[in-house]
Order: C-alpha cells, then sequence, then structure tokens
C-alpha cells in the first residue's frame, strides 16, 4: 500500500511539473497550490501536498546554460554531423521521457539533451571511414548531475552507431554498484540483478530495444564469465555497455577477453565504434604503492583498451579541473599523460541554478555564514594524527551538537510533509575502519540516551520538558540554528519522536557489509532516515541521498580529495535552509580557496573559448597554476631536495593571507605605506573611492620598490619573490599598474596624515607563534577589485559577468574586474583587529592582482618547504600508511 502511495505521488509530481511547464509566466505558490490541489483530487492522492508543491516550485525555478567548450581549432573535425545525418533517436528519447517521469524540469531535460547533443558532436561520426579516436574531457561539478550528463551522451551516442561502451566508475565496489543501478534504468531498461531481471526505468515501456551488458549490481567484468557466454561485441544488433571499476585487475581481465574473442588479425578491432567514459577520471590519480590502484598502470590498460579498437572515444568526466591528468608528472609517464590528455575538447558544464554547491557554501559571504559551524574542539578527543590502535572513549561536543541537529532537520521536514523523503547525516572523521566502528559505537549510545529522553518528554508540557538535560539542549540548539524555520519549539518538539522511526546508524567502508540502500527503502514505499559514517567510501562519487547535516574531520588538503569529500553538494529541495556543514578552519579556508580556484578555471575555458585557444593551451596554463604546486612538489619533496616547477599567475590574485604578529615588523610596513602614500607614489594624483583611495597608472618599477621593503610573514617569502619576478617578466608589456588603498573611514581614515583606515578581520586564526592566518585565505573582500574603476569599465564587466556561462547571478566578480582593468593591480591593507588581537593593533597586508590572457608566460620558481609541509599538514592522509586504510 505504502509502496503505491510513493508511486502516486511521484506521478502526480511529475505531472504537475510538466503542467506548470507549459505556463507562459511564472506561476506564484498560490497558483501551484491550486493546481496542485486540482490534480490531487484527479490523481485521488490523499496524502500531504507541502513536499509536492516545494519541489514544483524548485523545480518551475530551475535553469541549466549550455555550458561552454574548448576545441582544438586545428583539428579537422566537423562537429556539424550530428545535426547532417538523420538519427532515430530511440535511446535518447525513452532517456529523457524517463527524467520527466523521475521529476524532472522539462526545460532542464531540454537543456541536458541540447548538452548531450554538442558533446556528441565533439565524438566522432561513428558512421564513418578509417581509423580514428577522439579525446575529450567534461568538467561538471560536485554531486550536480554529471552522472545524468553523460548518460544522456551514452544514449545519444548509442542511437548514432556507436556499439560498445565502457563507462569506468570510479575505484570503489558501491559507486561501481550505484551507477551500474543507474545505467540500468536510464539506458539498459531492466534491473541487472540476476534474482530480479524485471524491466526498469525506460525499460517499462514494452518496445524499448534493451542493450547488453555483462556486468551487473553485484558483479564487476569477469574474464571467464565472458568467455563462457562465448559472445563476441559484433554479434549483437544492440549496443553492449559494461560499468567496471578503476582496477588494474578488471581492466587486464577486459583487455585479454577483447583482445582473445574480437580482435581481428591484425590484432585491432575494426568494426566496432567504441566510447569509453571515464567517471572521476582523475581518480586512481593518487600517488599509491598499491598495484591495483597504480595510476601508471591503470591508465596504461585504459589505453591499451582504446588501442584494440580502430575506431575510439575517450571521454573524462570529473569535478575537479585540478585532476591530475593535467598537474601530477609523477602520476604518469609520459606516453599516458599525451594518450588521455583532452587534445580535441574541454566542456565544461552549467550546473543548474538551484544547485547548493561551493559557492553558495564557501564564498557567499552572507549563506556560508549559516551553513558552516568551525570545529575547534576535536583535537582534544581524536586528533587528526591518530592510529589505527588509538582508543577513543568519547566523542567532542560539536559532533553531538550536529546529530543534535540532525534530529532537529529530520523533524522540522518531517513538519514540512516530507516524512516520506531521505534524510541523512553523514560523519568522516577517520581513514580508519577501527575508528570508524568506535565513533559508531559512540554515537548509537548517545542517540539511544537522546531517543529515550525524547521518548518520556515529547508530549509533555514545556515546563516538565525543558528539566530533561537533552530536550533542553534540543531546545537551544533550535533556538540558535532553526529558530526561523517557519516552526515554533512545541510544534517541533511534539514531532520529535517520529524521527527516531526508523533511524539507522551505519558503517560504510570497504570491509563493511552495511550499504546505503535507498532505492531499496523506497521500493517499501518510504524514506531512508540514517546516519552514515565512514572515510574514503563516503568521500568520492557515492551520493548520499537528503543529506541534511555533515561532521567532516580530516587532514587532507589534496585539491581532488578535498573537494570530492564534498558530499554536502547538490540539490535540496524544500530543506536548503536546515542545511549544516561542520569542517575545521583549516578546511573551511582551503574549500574557500579552492572554491576561488576551480571558479577562476571555469571562467578561463570561457576566455580561451573566446580567444580562439586550444586545450593544450588550457593544459600549459593549468599545470603551470600556482596551486599546482600542491601536488606536483608534494611528490617531489619526499627526498627532501628543492624543486623548481613553471609558473603562471595570469588572472591570479596575490595576497599576503598569513601576516605576522610583531609589532615592530607592523608599525615599519605601516610607515611605509604613509610613506609611499605622502609621495603620491611617485607624484601621481590621489583619487577617492568609496572605500579609500586610488593612484593610476604607477610605474611597475615603483610597485616593485614597494613590494620589496614591504615586510612579510616569513610563509610568503618565496611567494612574494615569485611575484616580483613574474611582474618583472610582464613588464615589457604594462609598464604602469593601479595602486588600491583601502581604507574605512570610520576606522582611523585620515588622508591629511597619510593613514589608512583599518579593516576588521577578527576571524582569522593563530598561525603558528608569529602569525594570523586570514580566514579562506583571503585579504580583501570580494568586490574590492571594482574600487577606481570608471562607469564605463564597471558596465563592460556587467555586460561580461552577463555572458559568462558559468556566472551563476550574472552579477561581476572580482575575476571580471580584473580583466576589463587590463593592468596589474597593487592592493594594500591595513587590518585591525586581527582574531584576538588588541583593537588598536594596526597590521599592514597587501594583495597583487594580474590580468589574465598570458597564458604561456612562465617563471620558474622553487618551491617553498614551509608553505608545502603546511598546505600537505604534518601528518596527511596517505592511502598506504595503514594495511586498513579505507578503500
Amino acid at each position: 500500500m505504502a509502496d503505491n502511495v510513493l508511486e502516486n505521488e511521484k506521478n502526480l509530481t511529475s505531472a504537475l511539473i510538466s503542467a506548470l511547464a507549459t505556463l507562459k509566466d511564472p506561476p506564484t505558490r498560490e497558483q501551484v497550490e491550486d493546481r496542485t490541489r486540482k490534480l490531487a483530487a484527479a490523481f485521488d492522492y490523499e496524502g500531504d501536498l507541502r513536499a509536492i508543491v516545494d519541489e514544483a516550485m524548485v523545480a518551475i525555478d530551475t535553469r541549466m546554460g549550455a555550458g561552454v567548450s574548448l576545441v582544438d581549432v586545428e583539428a579537422k573535425h566537423d562537429e556539424e554531423w550530428v545535426f547532417k545525418r538523420t538519427i532515430p533517436w530511440t535511446y535518447s528519447d525513452a532517456y529523457e521521457r524517463y527524467l520527466k517521469g523521475e521529476r524532472w524540469s522539462p526545460g532542464v531535460v531540454q537543456s541536458l539533451s541540447n548538452v548531450s547533443t554538442r558533446i556528441l558532436g565533439h565524438l566522432q561520426d561513428p558512421t564513418s571511414e578509417g581509423s580514428w579516436n577522439r579525446r575529450g574531457l567534461v568538467i561538471g561539478n560536485v554531486q550536480s548531475g554529471k552522472t545524468a550528463n553523460y548518460m544522456g551522451v551514452i544514449a545519444k551516442a548509442a542511437d548514432a552507431g556507436y556499439k560498445f561502451i565502457i563507462v569506468i566508475a570510479g575505484i570503489h565496489n558501491n559507486l561501481r554498484k550505484q551507477t551500474q543501478e543507474r545505467v540500468d534504468e536510464g539506458f539498459i531498461g531492466r534491473s541487472s540483478d540476476p534474482d530480479k531481471r524485471v524491466p526498469v526505468g525506460v525499460g517499462l515501456s514494452g518496445t524499448y530495444p534493451h542493450p547488453a551488458t555483462l556486468t551487473n549490481v553485484n558483479e564487476d567484468f569477469n574474464k571467464l564469465t565472458a568467455a563462457k557466454s562465448g559472445w563476441k561485441i559484433n554479434d549483437f544488433s544492440k549496443p553492449i555497455i559494461l560499468i567496471i571499476k578503476k582496477n588494474v585487475s578488471t581492466l587486464e581481465q577486459l583487455h585479454k577477453w577483447l583482445r582473445e574473442l574480437n580482435a581481428q588479425g591484425d590484432g585491432r578491432i575494426s568494426d566496432v565504434p567504441m566510447l569509453l567514459i571515464d567517471d572521476e577520471a582523475d581518480n586512481a590519480s593518487i600517488n599509491t604503492n598499491k598495484p591495483d590502484l597504480s595510476p601508471t598502470r591503470t591508465n596504461a590498460m585504459i589505453r591499451k583498451i582504446l588501442g584494440l579498437f580502430a575506431k575510439s572515444c575517450y571521454v573524462g568526466y570529473t569535478a575537479t579541473p585540478f585532476a591530475n591528468i593535467f598537474i601530477n608528472p609523477e602520476a604518469y609517464d609520459d606516453d599516458s599523460r599525451e594518450e588521455l590528455f583532452p587534445r580535441d575538447f574541454i566542456y565544461c558544464l552549467d550546473a543548474p541554478t538551484t544547485y547548493f554547491g561551493p559557492d553558495k557554501v564557501f564564498l557567499n559571504e552572507q549563506t556560508s555564514g549559516v551553513i558552516l559551524e568551525p570545529i575547534f574542539d576535536f583535537e582534544n578527543y581524536i586528533p587528526l594524527s591518530h592510529k589505527k590502535d588509538d582508543s577513543f572513549t568519547d566523542l567532542p561536543p560539536s559532533l553531538y551538537e550536529a546529530l543534535r541537529e540532525f534530529v532537529l532537520a529530520k523533524a522540522i521536514r518531517n513538519l514540512r510533509g516530507h516524512a516520506n523523503k531521505h534524510c541523512s547525516m553523514m560523519i568522516n572523521v577517520s581513514r580508519f575502519v577501527s575508528v570508524q566502528k568506535t565513533v559508531r559505537d559512540l554515537i548509537s549510545l548517545y542517540e539511544k540516551k537522546l531517543r529515550e529522553a525524547v521518548k518520556a518528554n515529547y508530549a509533555m508540557p514545556e515546563t516538565v520538558s525543558a528539566q530533561n538535560s537533552h530536550m533542553a539542549a534540543l531546545r537551544n540548539v533550535f533556538d540558535n540554528v532553526y529558530g526561523s524555520c517557519g516552526f515554533a519549539w512545541a510544534e517541533v518538539r511534539a514531532a520529535l519522536w517520529p524521527v527516531f522511526d526508523g533511524l539507522r546508524i551505519v558503517v560504510i567502508n570497504s570491509k563493511s557489509d552495511e550499504v546505503l540502500d535507498y532505492k531499496k527503502y523506497e521500493k517499501e514505499g518510504h524514506g531512508l532516515t540514517v546516519i552514515a559514517i565512514g572515510g574514503l567510501s563516503l568521500s568520492r562519487g557515492l551520493t548520499i541521498e537528503g543529506l541534511c547535516v555533515s561532521y567532516m574531520y580530516r587532514n587532507t588538503q589534496m585539491y581532488d580529495t578535498l573537494m570530492q569529500m564534498g558530499r554536502w553538494f547538490g540539490y535540496r529541495p524544500g530543506y536548503e535552509d536546515l542545511c549544516r556543514v561542520h569542517l575545521s578552519q583549516d578546511s573551511i579556508n582551503w574549500y574557500g580557496h579552492i572554491a576561488d580556484a576551480s571558479e577562476e578555471l571555469r571562467q578561463q575555458i570561457n576566455r580561451m573559448r573566446r580567444d580562439g585557444l586550444s586545450p593544450r593551451q588550457f593544459g600549459l596554463y593549468v599545470r603551470a597554476h600556482p596551486d599546482s604546486l600542491l601536488i606536483t612538489a608534494a611528490n617531489k619533496m619526499r627526498s627532501g631536495e628543492k624543486i623548481k616547477v613553471k609558473q603562471n599567475f595570469s588572472g591570479r590574485l596575490l595576497e599576503s593571507f598569513v601576516v605576522p604578529t610583531n609589532k615592530q615588523i607592523n608599525e615599519t610596513n605601516d610607515e611605509l605605506i604613509s610613506e609611499y602614500l605622502k609621495n603620491r607614489f611617485g607624484g601621481k594624483e590621489i583619487e577617492k573611492t568609496t572605500k579609500g583611495w586610488i593612484v593610476r597608472n604607477v610605474k611597475i618599477d615603483l610597485i616593485e620598490e614597494f613590494l620589496v621593503k614591504f615586510k612579510t610573514h616569513s610563509f610568503h617569502a618565496e611567494s612574494k619573490a615569485n611575484a616580483l619576478t613574474y611582474l618583472h617578466a610582464i613588464a615589457d608589456i604594462y609598464q604602469e599598474g593601479d595602486v588600491l588603498l583601502i581604507s574605512v573611514a570610520e576606522r582611523g581614515d585620515n588622508e591629511q596624515k597619510f593613514r589608512l583606515g583599518t579593516q576588521d578581520r577578527k576571524s582569522a586564526a593563530k598561525f603558528g607563534e608569529d602569525g594570523w592566518r586570514m580566514s579562506k585565505d583571503r585579504v580583501a573582500s570580494r568586490g574590492d577589485e571594482k574600487l577606481g574603476l570608471n562607469p564605463a569599465q564597471l558596465k563592460l564587466a556587467e555586460d561580461a559577468a552577463a555572458q559568462d556561462s558559468k556566472s551563476k547571478s550574472k552579477e561581476p566578480s572580482d575575476v571580471h574586474y580584473r580583466e576589463i582593468r587590463k593592468k596589474p593591480l597593487l592592493m594594500i591593507h591595513v587590518l585591525g583587529p586581527v582574531g584576538s588581537s588588541a583593537a588598536d593593533d594596526r597590521i599592514p597586508a597587501y594583495g597583487i592582482s594580474f590580468p589574465p590572457g598570458h597564458y604561456e608566460t612562465e617563471i620558474e620558481v622553487v618551491a617553498n618547504r614551509v608553505w608545502m609541509q603546511h598546505m600537505q599538514g604534518a601528518v596527511a592522509d596517505d592511502p598506504d600508511a595503514e594495511e586498513d586504510y579505507d578503500e
């Protein structure tokens, strides 16, 4: 019965969204509610309508741009071949109908279809003669719909004539299983579960031409099983698809089967066009000694499989543009790097407008201030540098607080009509399986106490309930965190008991038999309420449905690993305001830094496309990006030697985000600023801005002179030298730059005394014994770079943002202002108070912004060991450090 209710709800929601999509103007909520009531009567649905209305409101407000591609402009490739052929879109049309049935907005389904067609156009026409291969990369966002995109590409590729399709789905069994299930529903149309081979998804239409597969939800590819079947890939009139792990032995078995049973006399397969989708293309590029995860061996096998086919296309999918395919020279030999480099195209996807992503969580100061909750108390309970056999007797108060948030969030969601929706909490605090189990035991113990307290008090008067310490703690979290949720405490308290009905606590790792089987609960007619505890298995690719509260305390700053750990990204219809993310301050700083750097790279693709450049230039730029040091130097500096690397600062802002606490140094820098301001940076005119002053067209030599005299914290010694070297390298292009002196009028601003007003940076944290580190590694406030631009320049920046497919808000960012200024910019700040420093402390800092466009202007720098050690962490996560690393 419950199953029918959920199915009925799903059908009603789908019909409602489709009906609303036909309206000329966006409807109001009242109009949606009215339409929902009428449709509910037609569907004979008597359940709660609020969640359906929420979902419909989100759907009609969701839009998705076309994205942008960077192509090899010299290649002889006609990407219009898709439109020149008459292709029956059997698989593609079925997939789009399936998505609409899954409550996708028709507009988003159409956008997805258009993008899939464009990506297909970047592949080779499978009916073309001769031998050919294409190599491409698609860059999406974490948890933003990359799987839906490549499913659309697979469906269209099959319609166009690709006969053999391989999807490499990460390195973990649970991710491969999840991907197999999605492919079953969106393409194969039949469950691959050997015990239940029934039509699903696209296959519910009786005439659907099911593709063949040699993998299933339980089993990866197996050469023996495939050989026993006696099948050859060209025996089939329909496409064949395999879903496999990125594992050396699996790839070897597949290669042997293809070579022995399918290759012809010349050792190649000439009559079967092949498409290989490499999901999480940057994964298995970690520097590991485990044979089955060796990046060199893994990618050598991928290349061998591609090499068997006379006609092949390789498309990598990643959410981390810093993927090691570009920047880790230690991970690949030269052949693999060249062969798998996306020489033909790079396609950057747009996330839908309702995507809950890095911008909202880390970059937008207003929203991130609500969502993020720094962890300060974990070291006293489970230190970052713990070992697998360390014993722990309790968890930090902040984790118990997060658990109380989760219970309240679920109660509020139930009140909003989400009782049958999935609701999850993620806890990721250790790579060790044994520690994960200990955390589960302690969480279970506390959950039991909370459950008993709620059972005894949820229906009691507040005067009685408030006497219980657990109920008082819940009330305190409600008042501080969810007070504006739309319900009073009395309503939420009364809704607490059902939260514990069916609440599960599971450990997810390579050695656990527990799984996050959301579909099982859907089939039983209700959602799963779960607290998932794990490590690496929770960190990449795996979708955690209905994720409300995340608690992560980990010690890795590798770009791809850290961003992939962000399972909190995704879509949160009707409960986005309830989501909370608990991280250490270091992780918050790093996520903000990575989100900034990743957004810069996405916008770089836009500029390079406009300038007619190719993936080769993008690859060079990324390899020479300052942040590539993090991975490049990490591998090479293990032996202790200093290394030199190429760097490019085009379009970058470099800031002294670690500042000294030494009063004498800060006073000297403050006097230096006054001296140059008094001399007007070489006799130039000083103009007032809304936040200080600007001096235009200052000689680059004078800017260099100022920076040489400015004393930095030792952390920035090398980076300042590198910035000066790069400034000198582009001096023949830019003889002059602008100088911004950021000053807050009400905080000591005095132009006559050449004194800058201070900027409050109380959120800074202590850095060693002699420094402060700015929050999110930023000194300037966002938007400072527009200061001093004239109205015409501001309009150009606004126009650039409006045309920028990567800018969700269409408001100019500092990157747009940087491009419009067209010259270097020195920004000078005086901060104070900083952290817990005295209110009258004055701590100078600087930032230097370089204009974009000089992608191949490189300088040679020496990796700074102090910087590297800090970025890596004293004891960074190491896959080979312990035998029971969660893999």
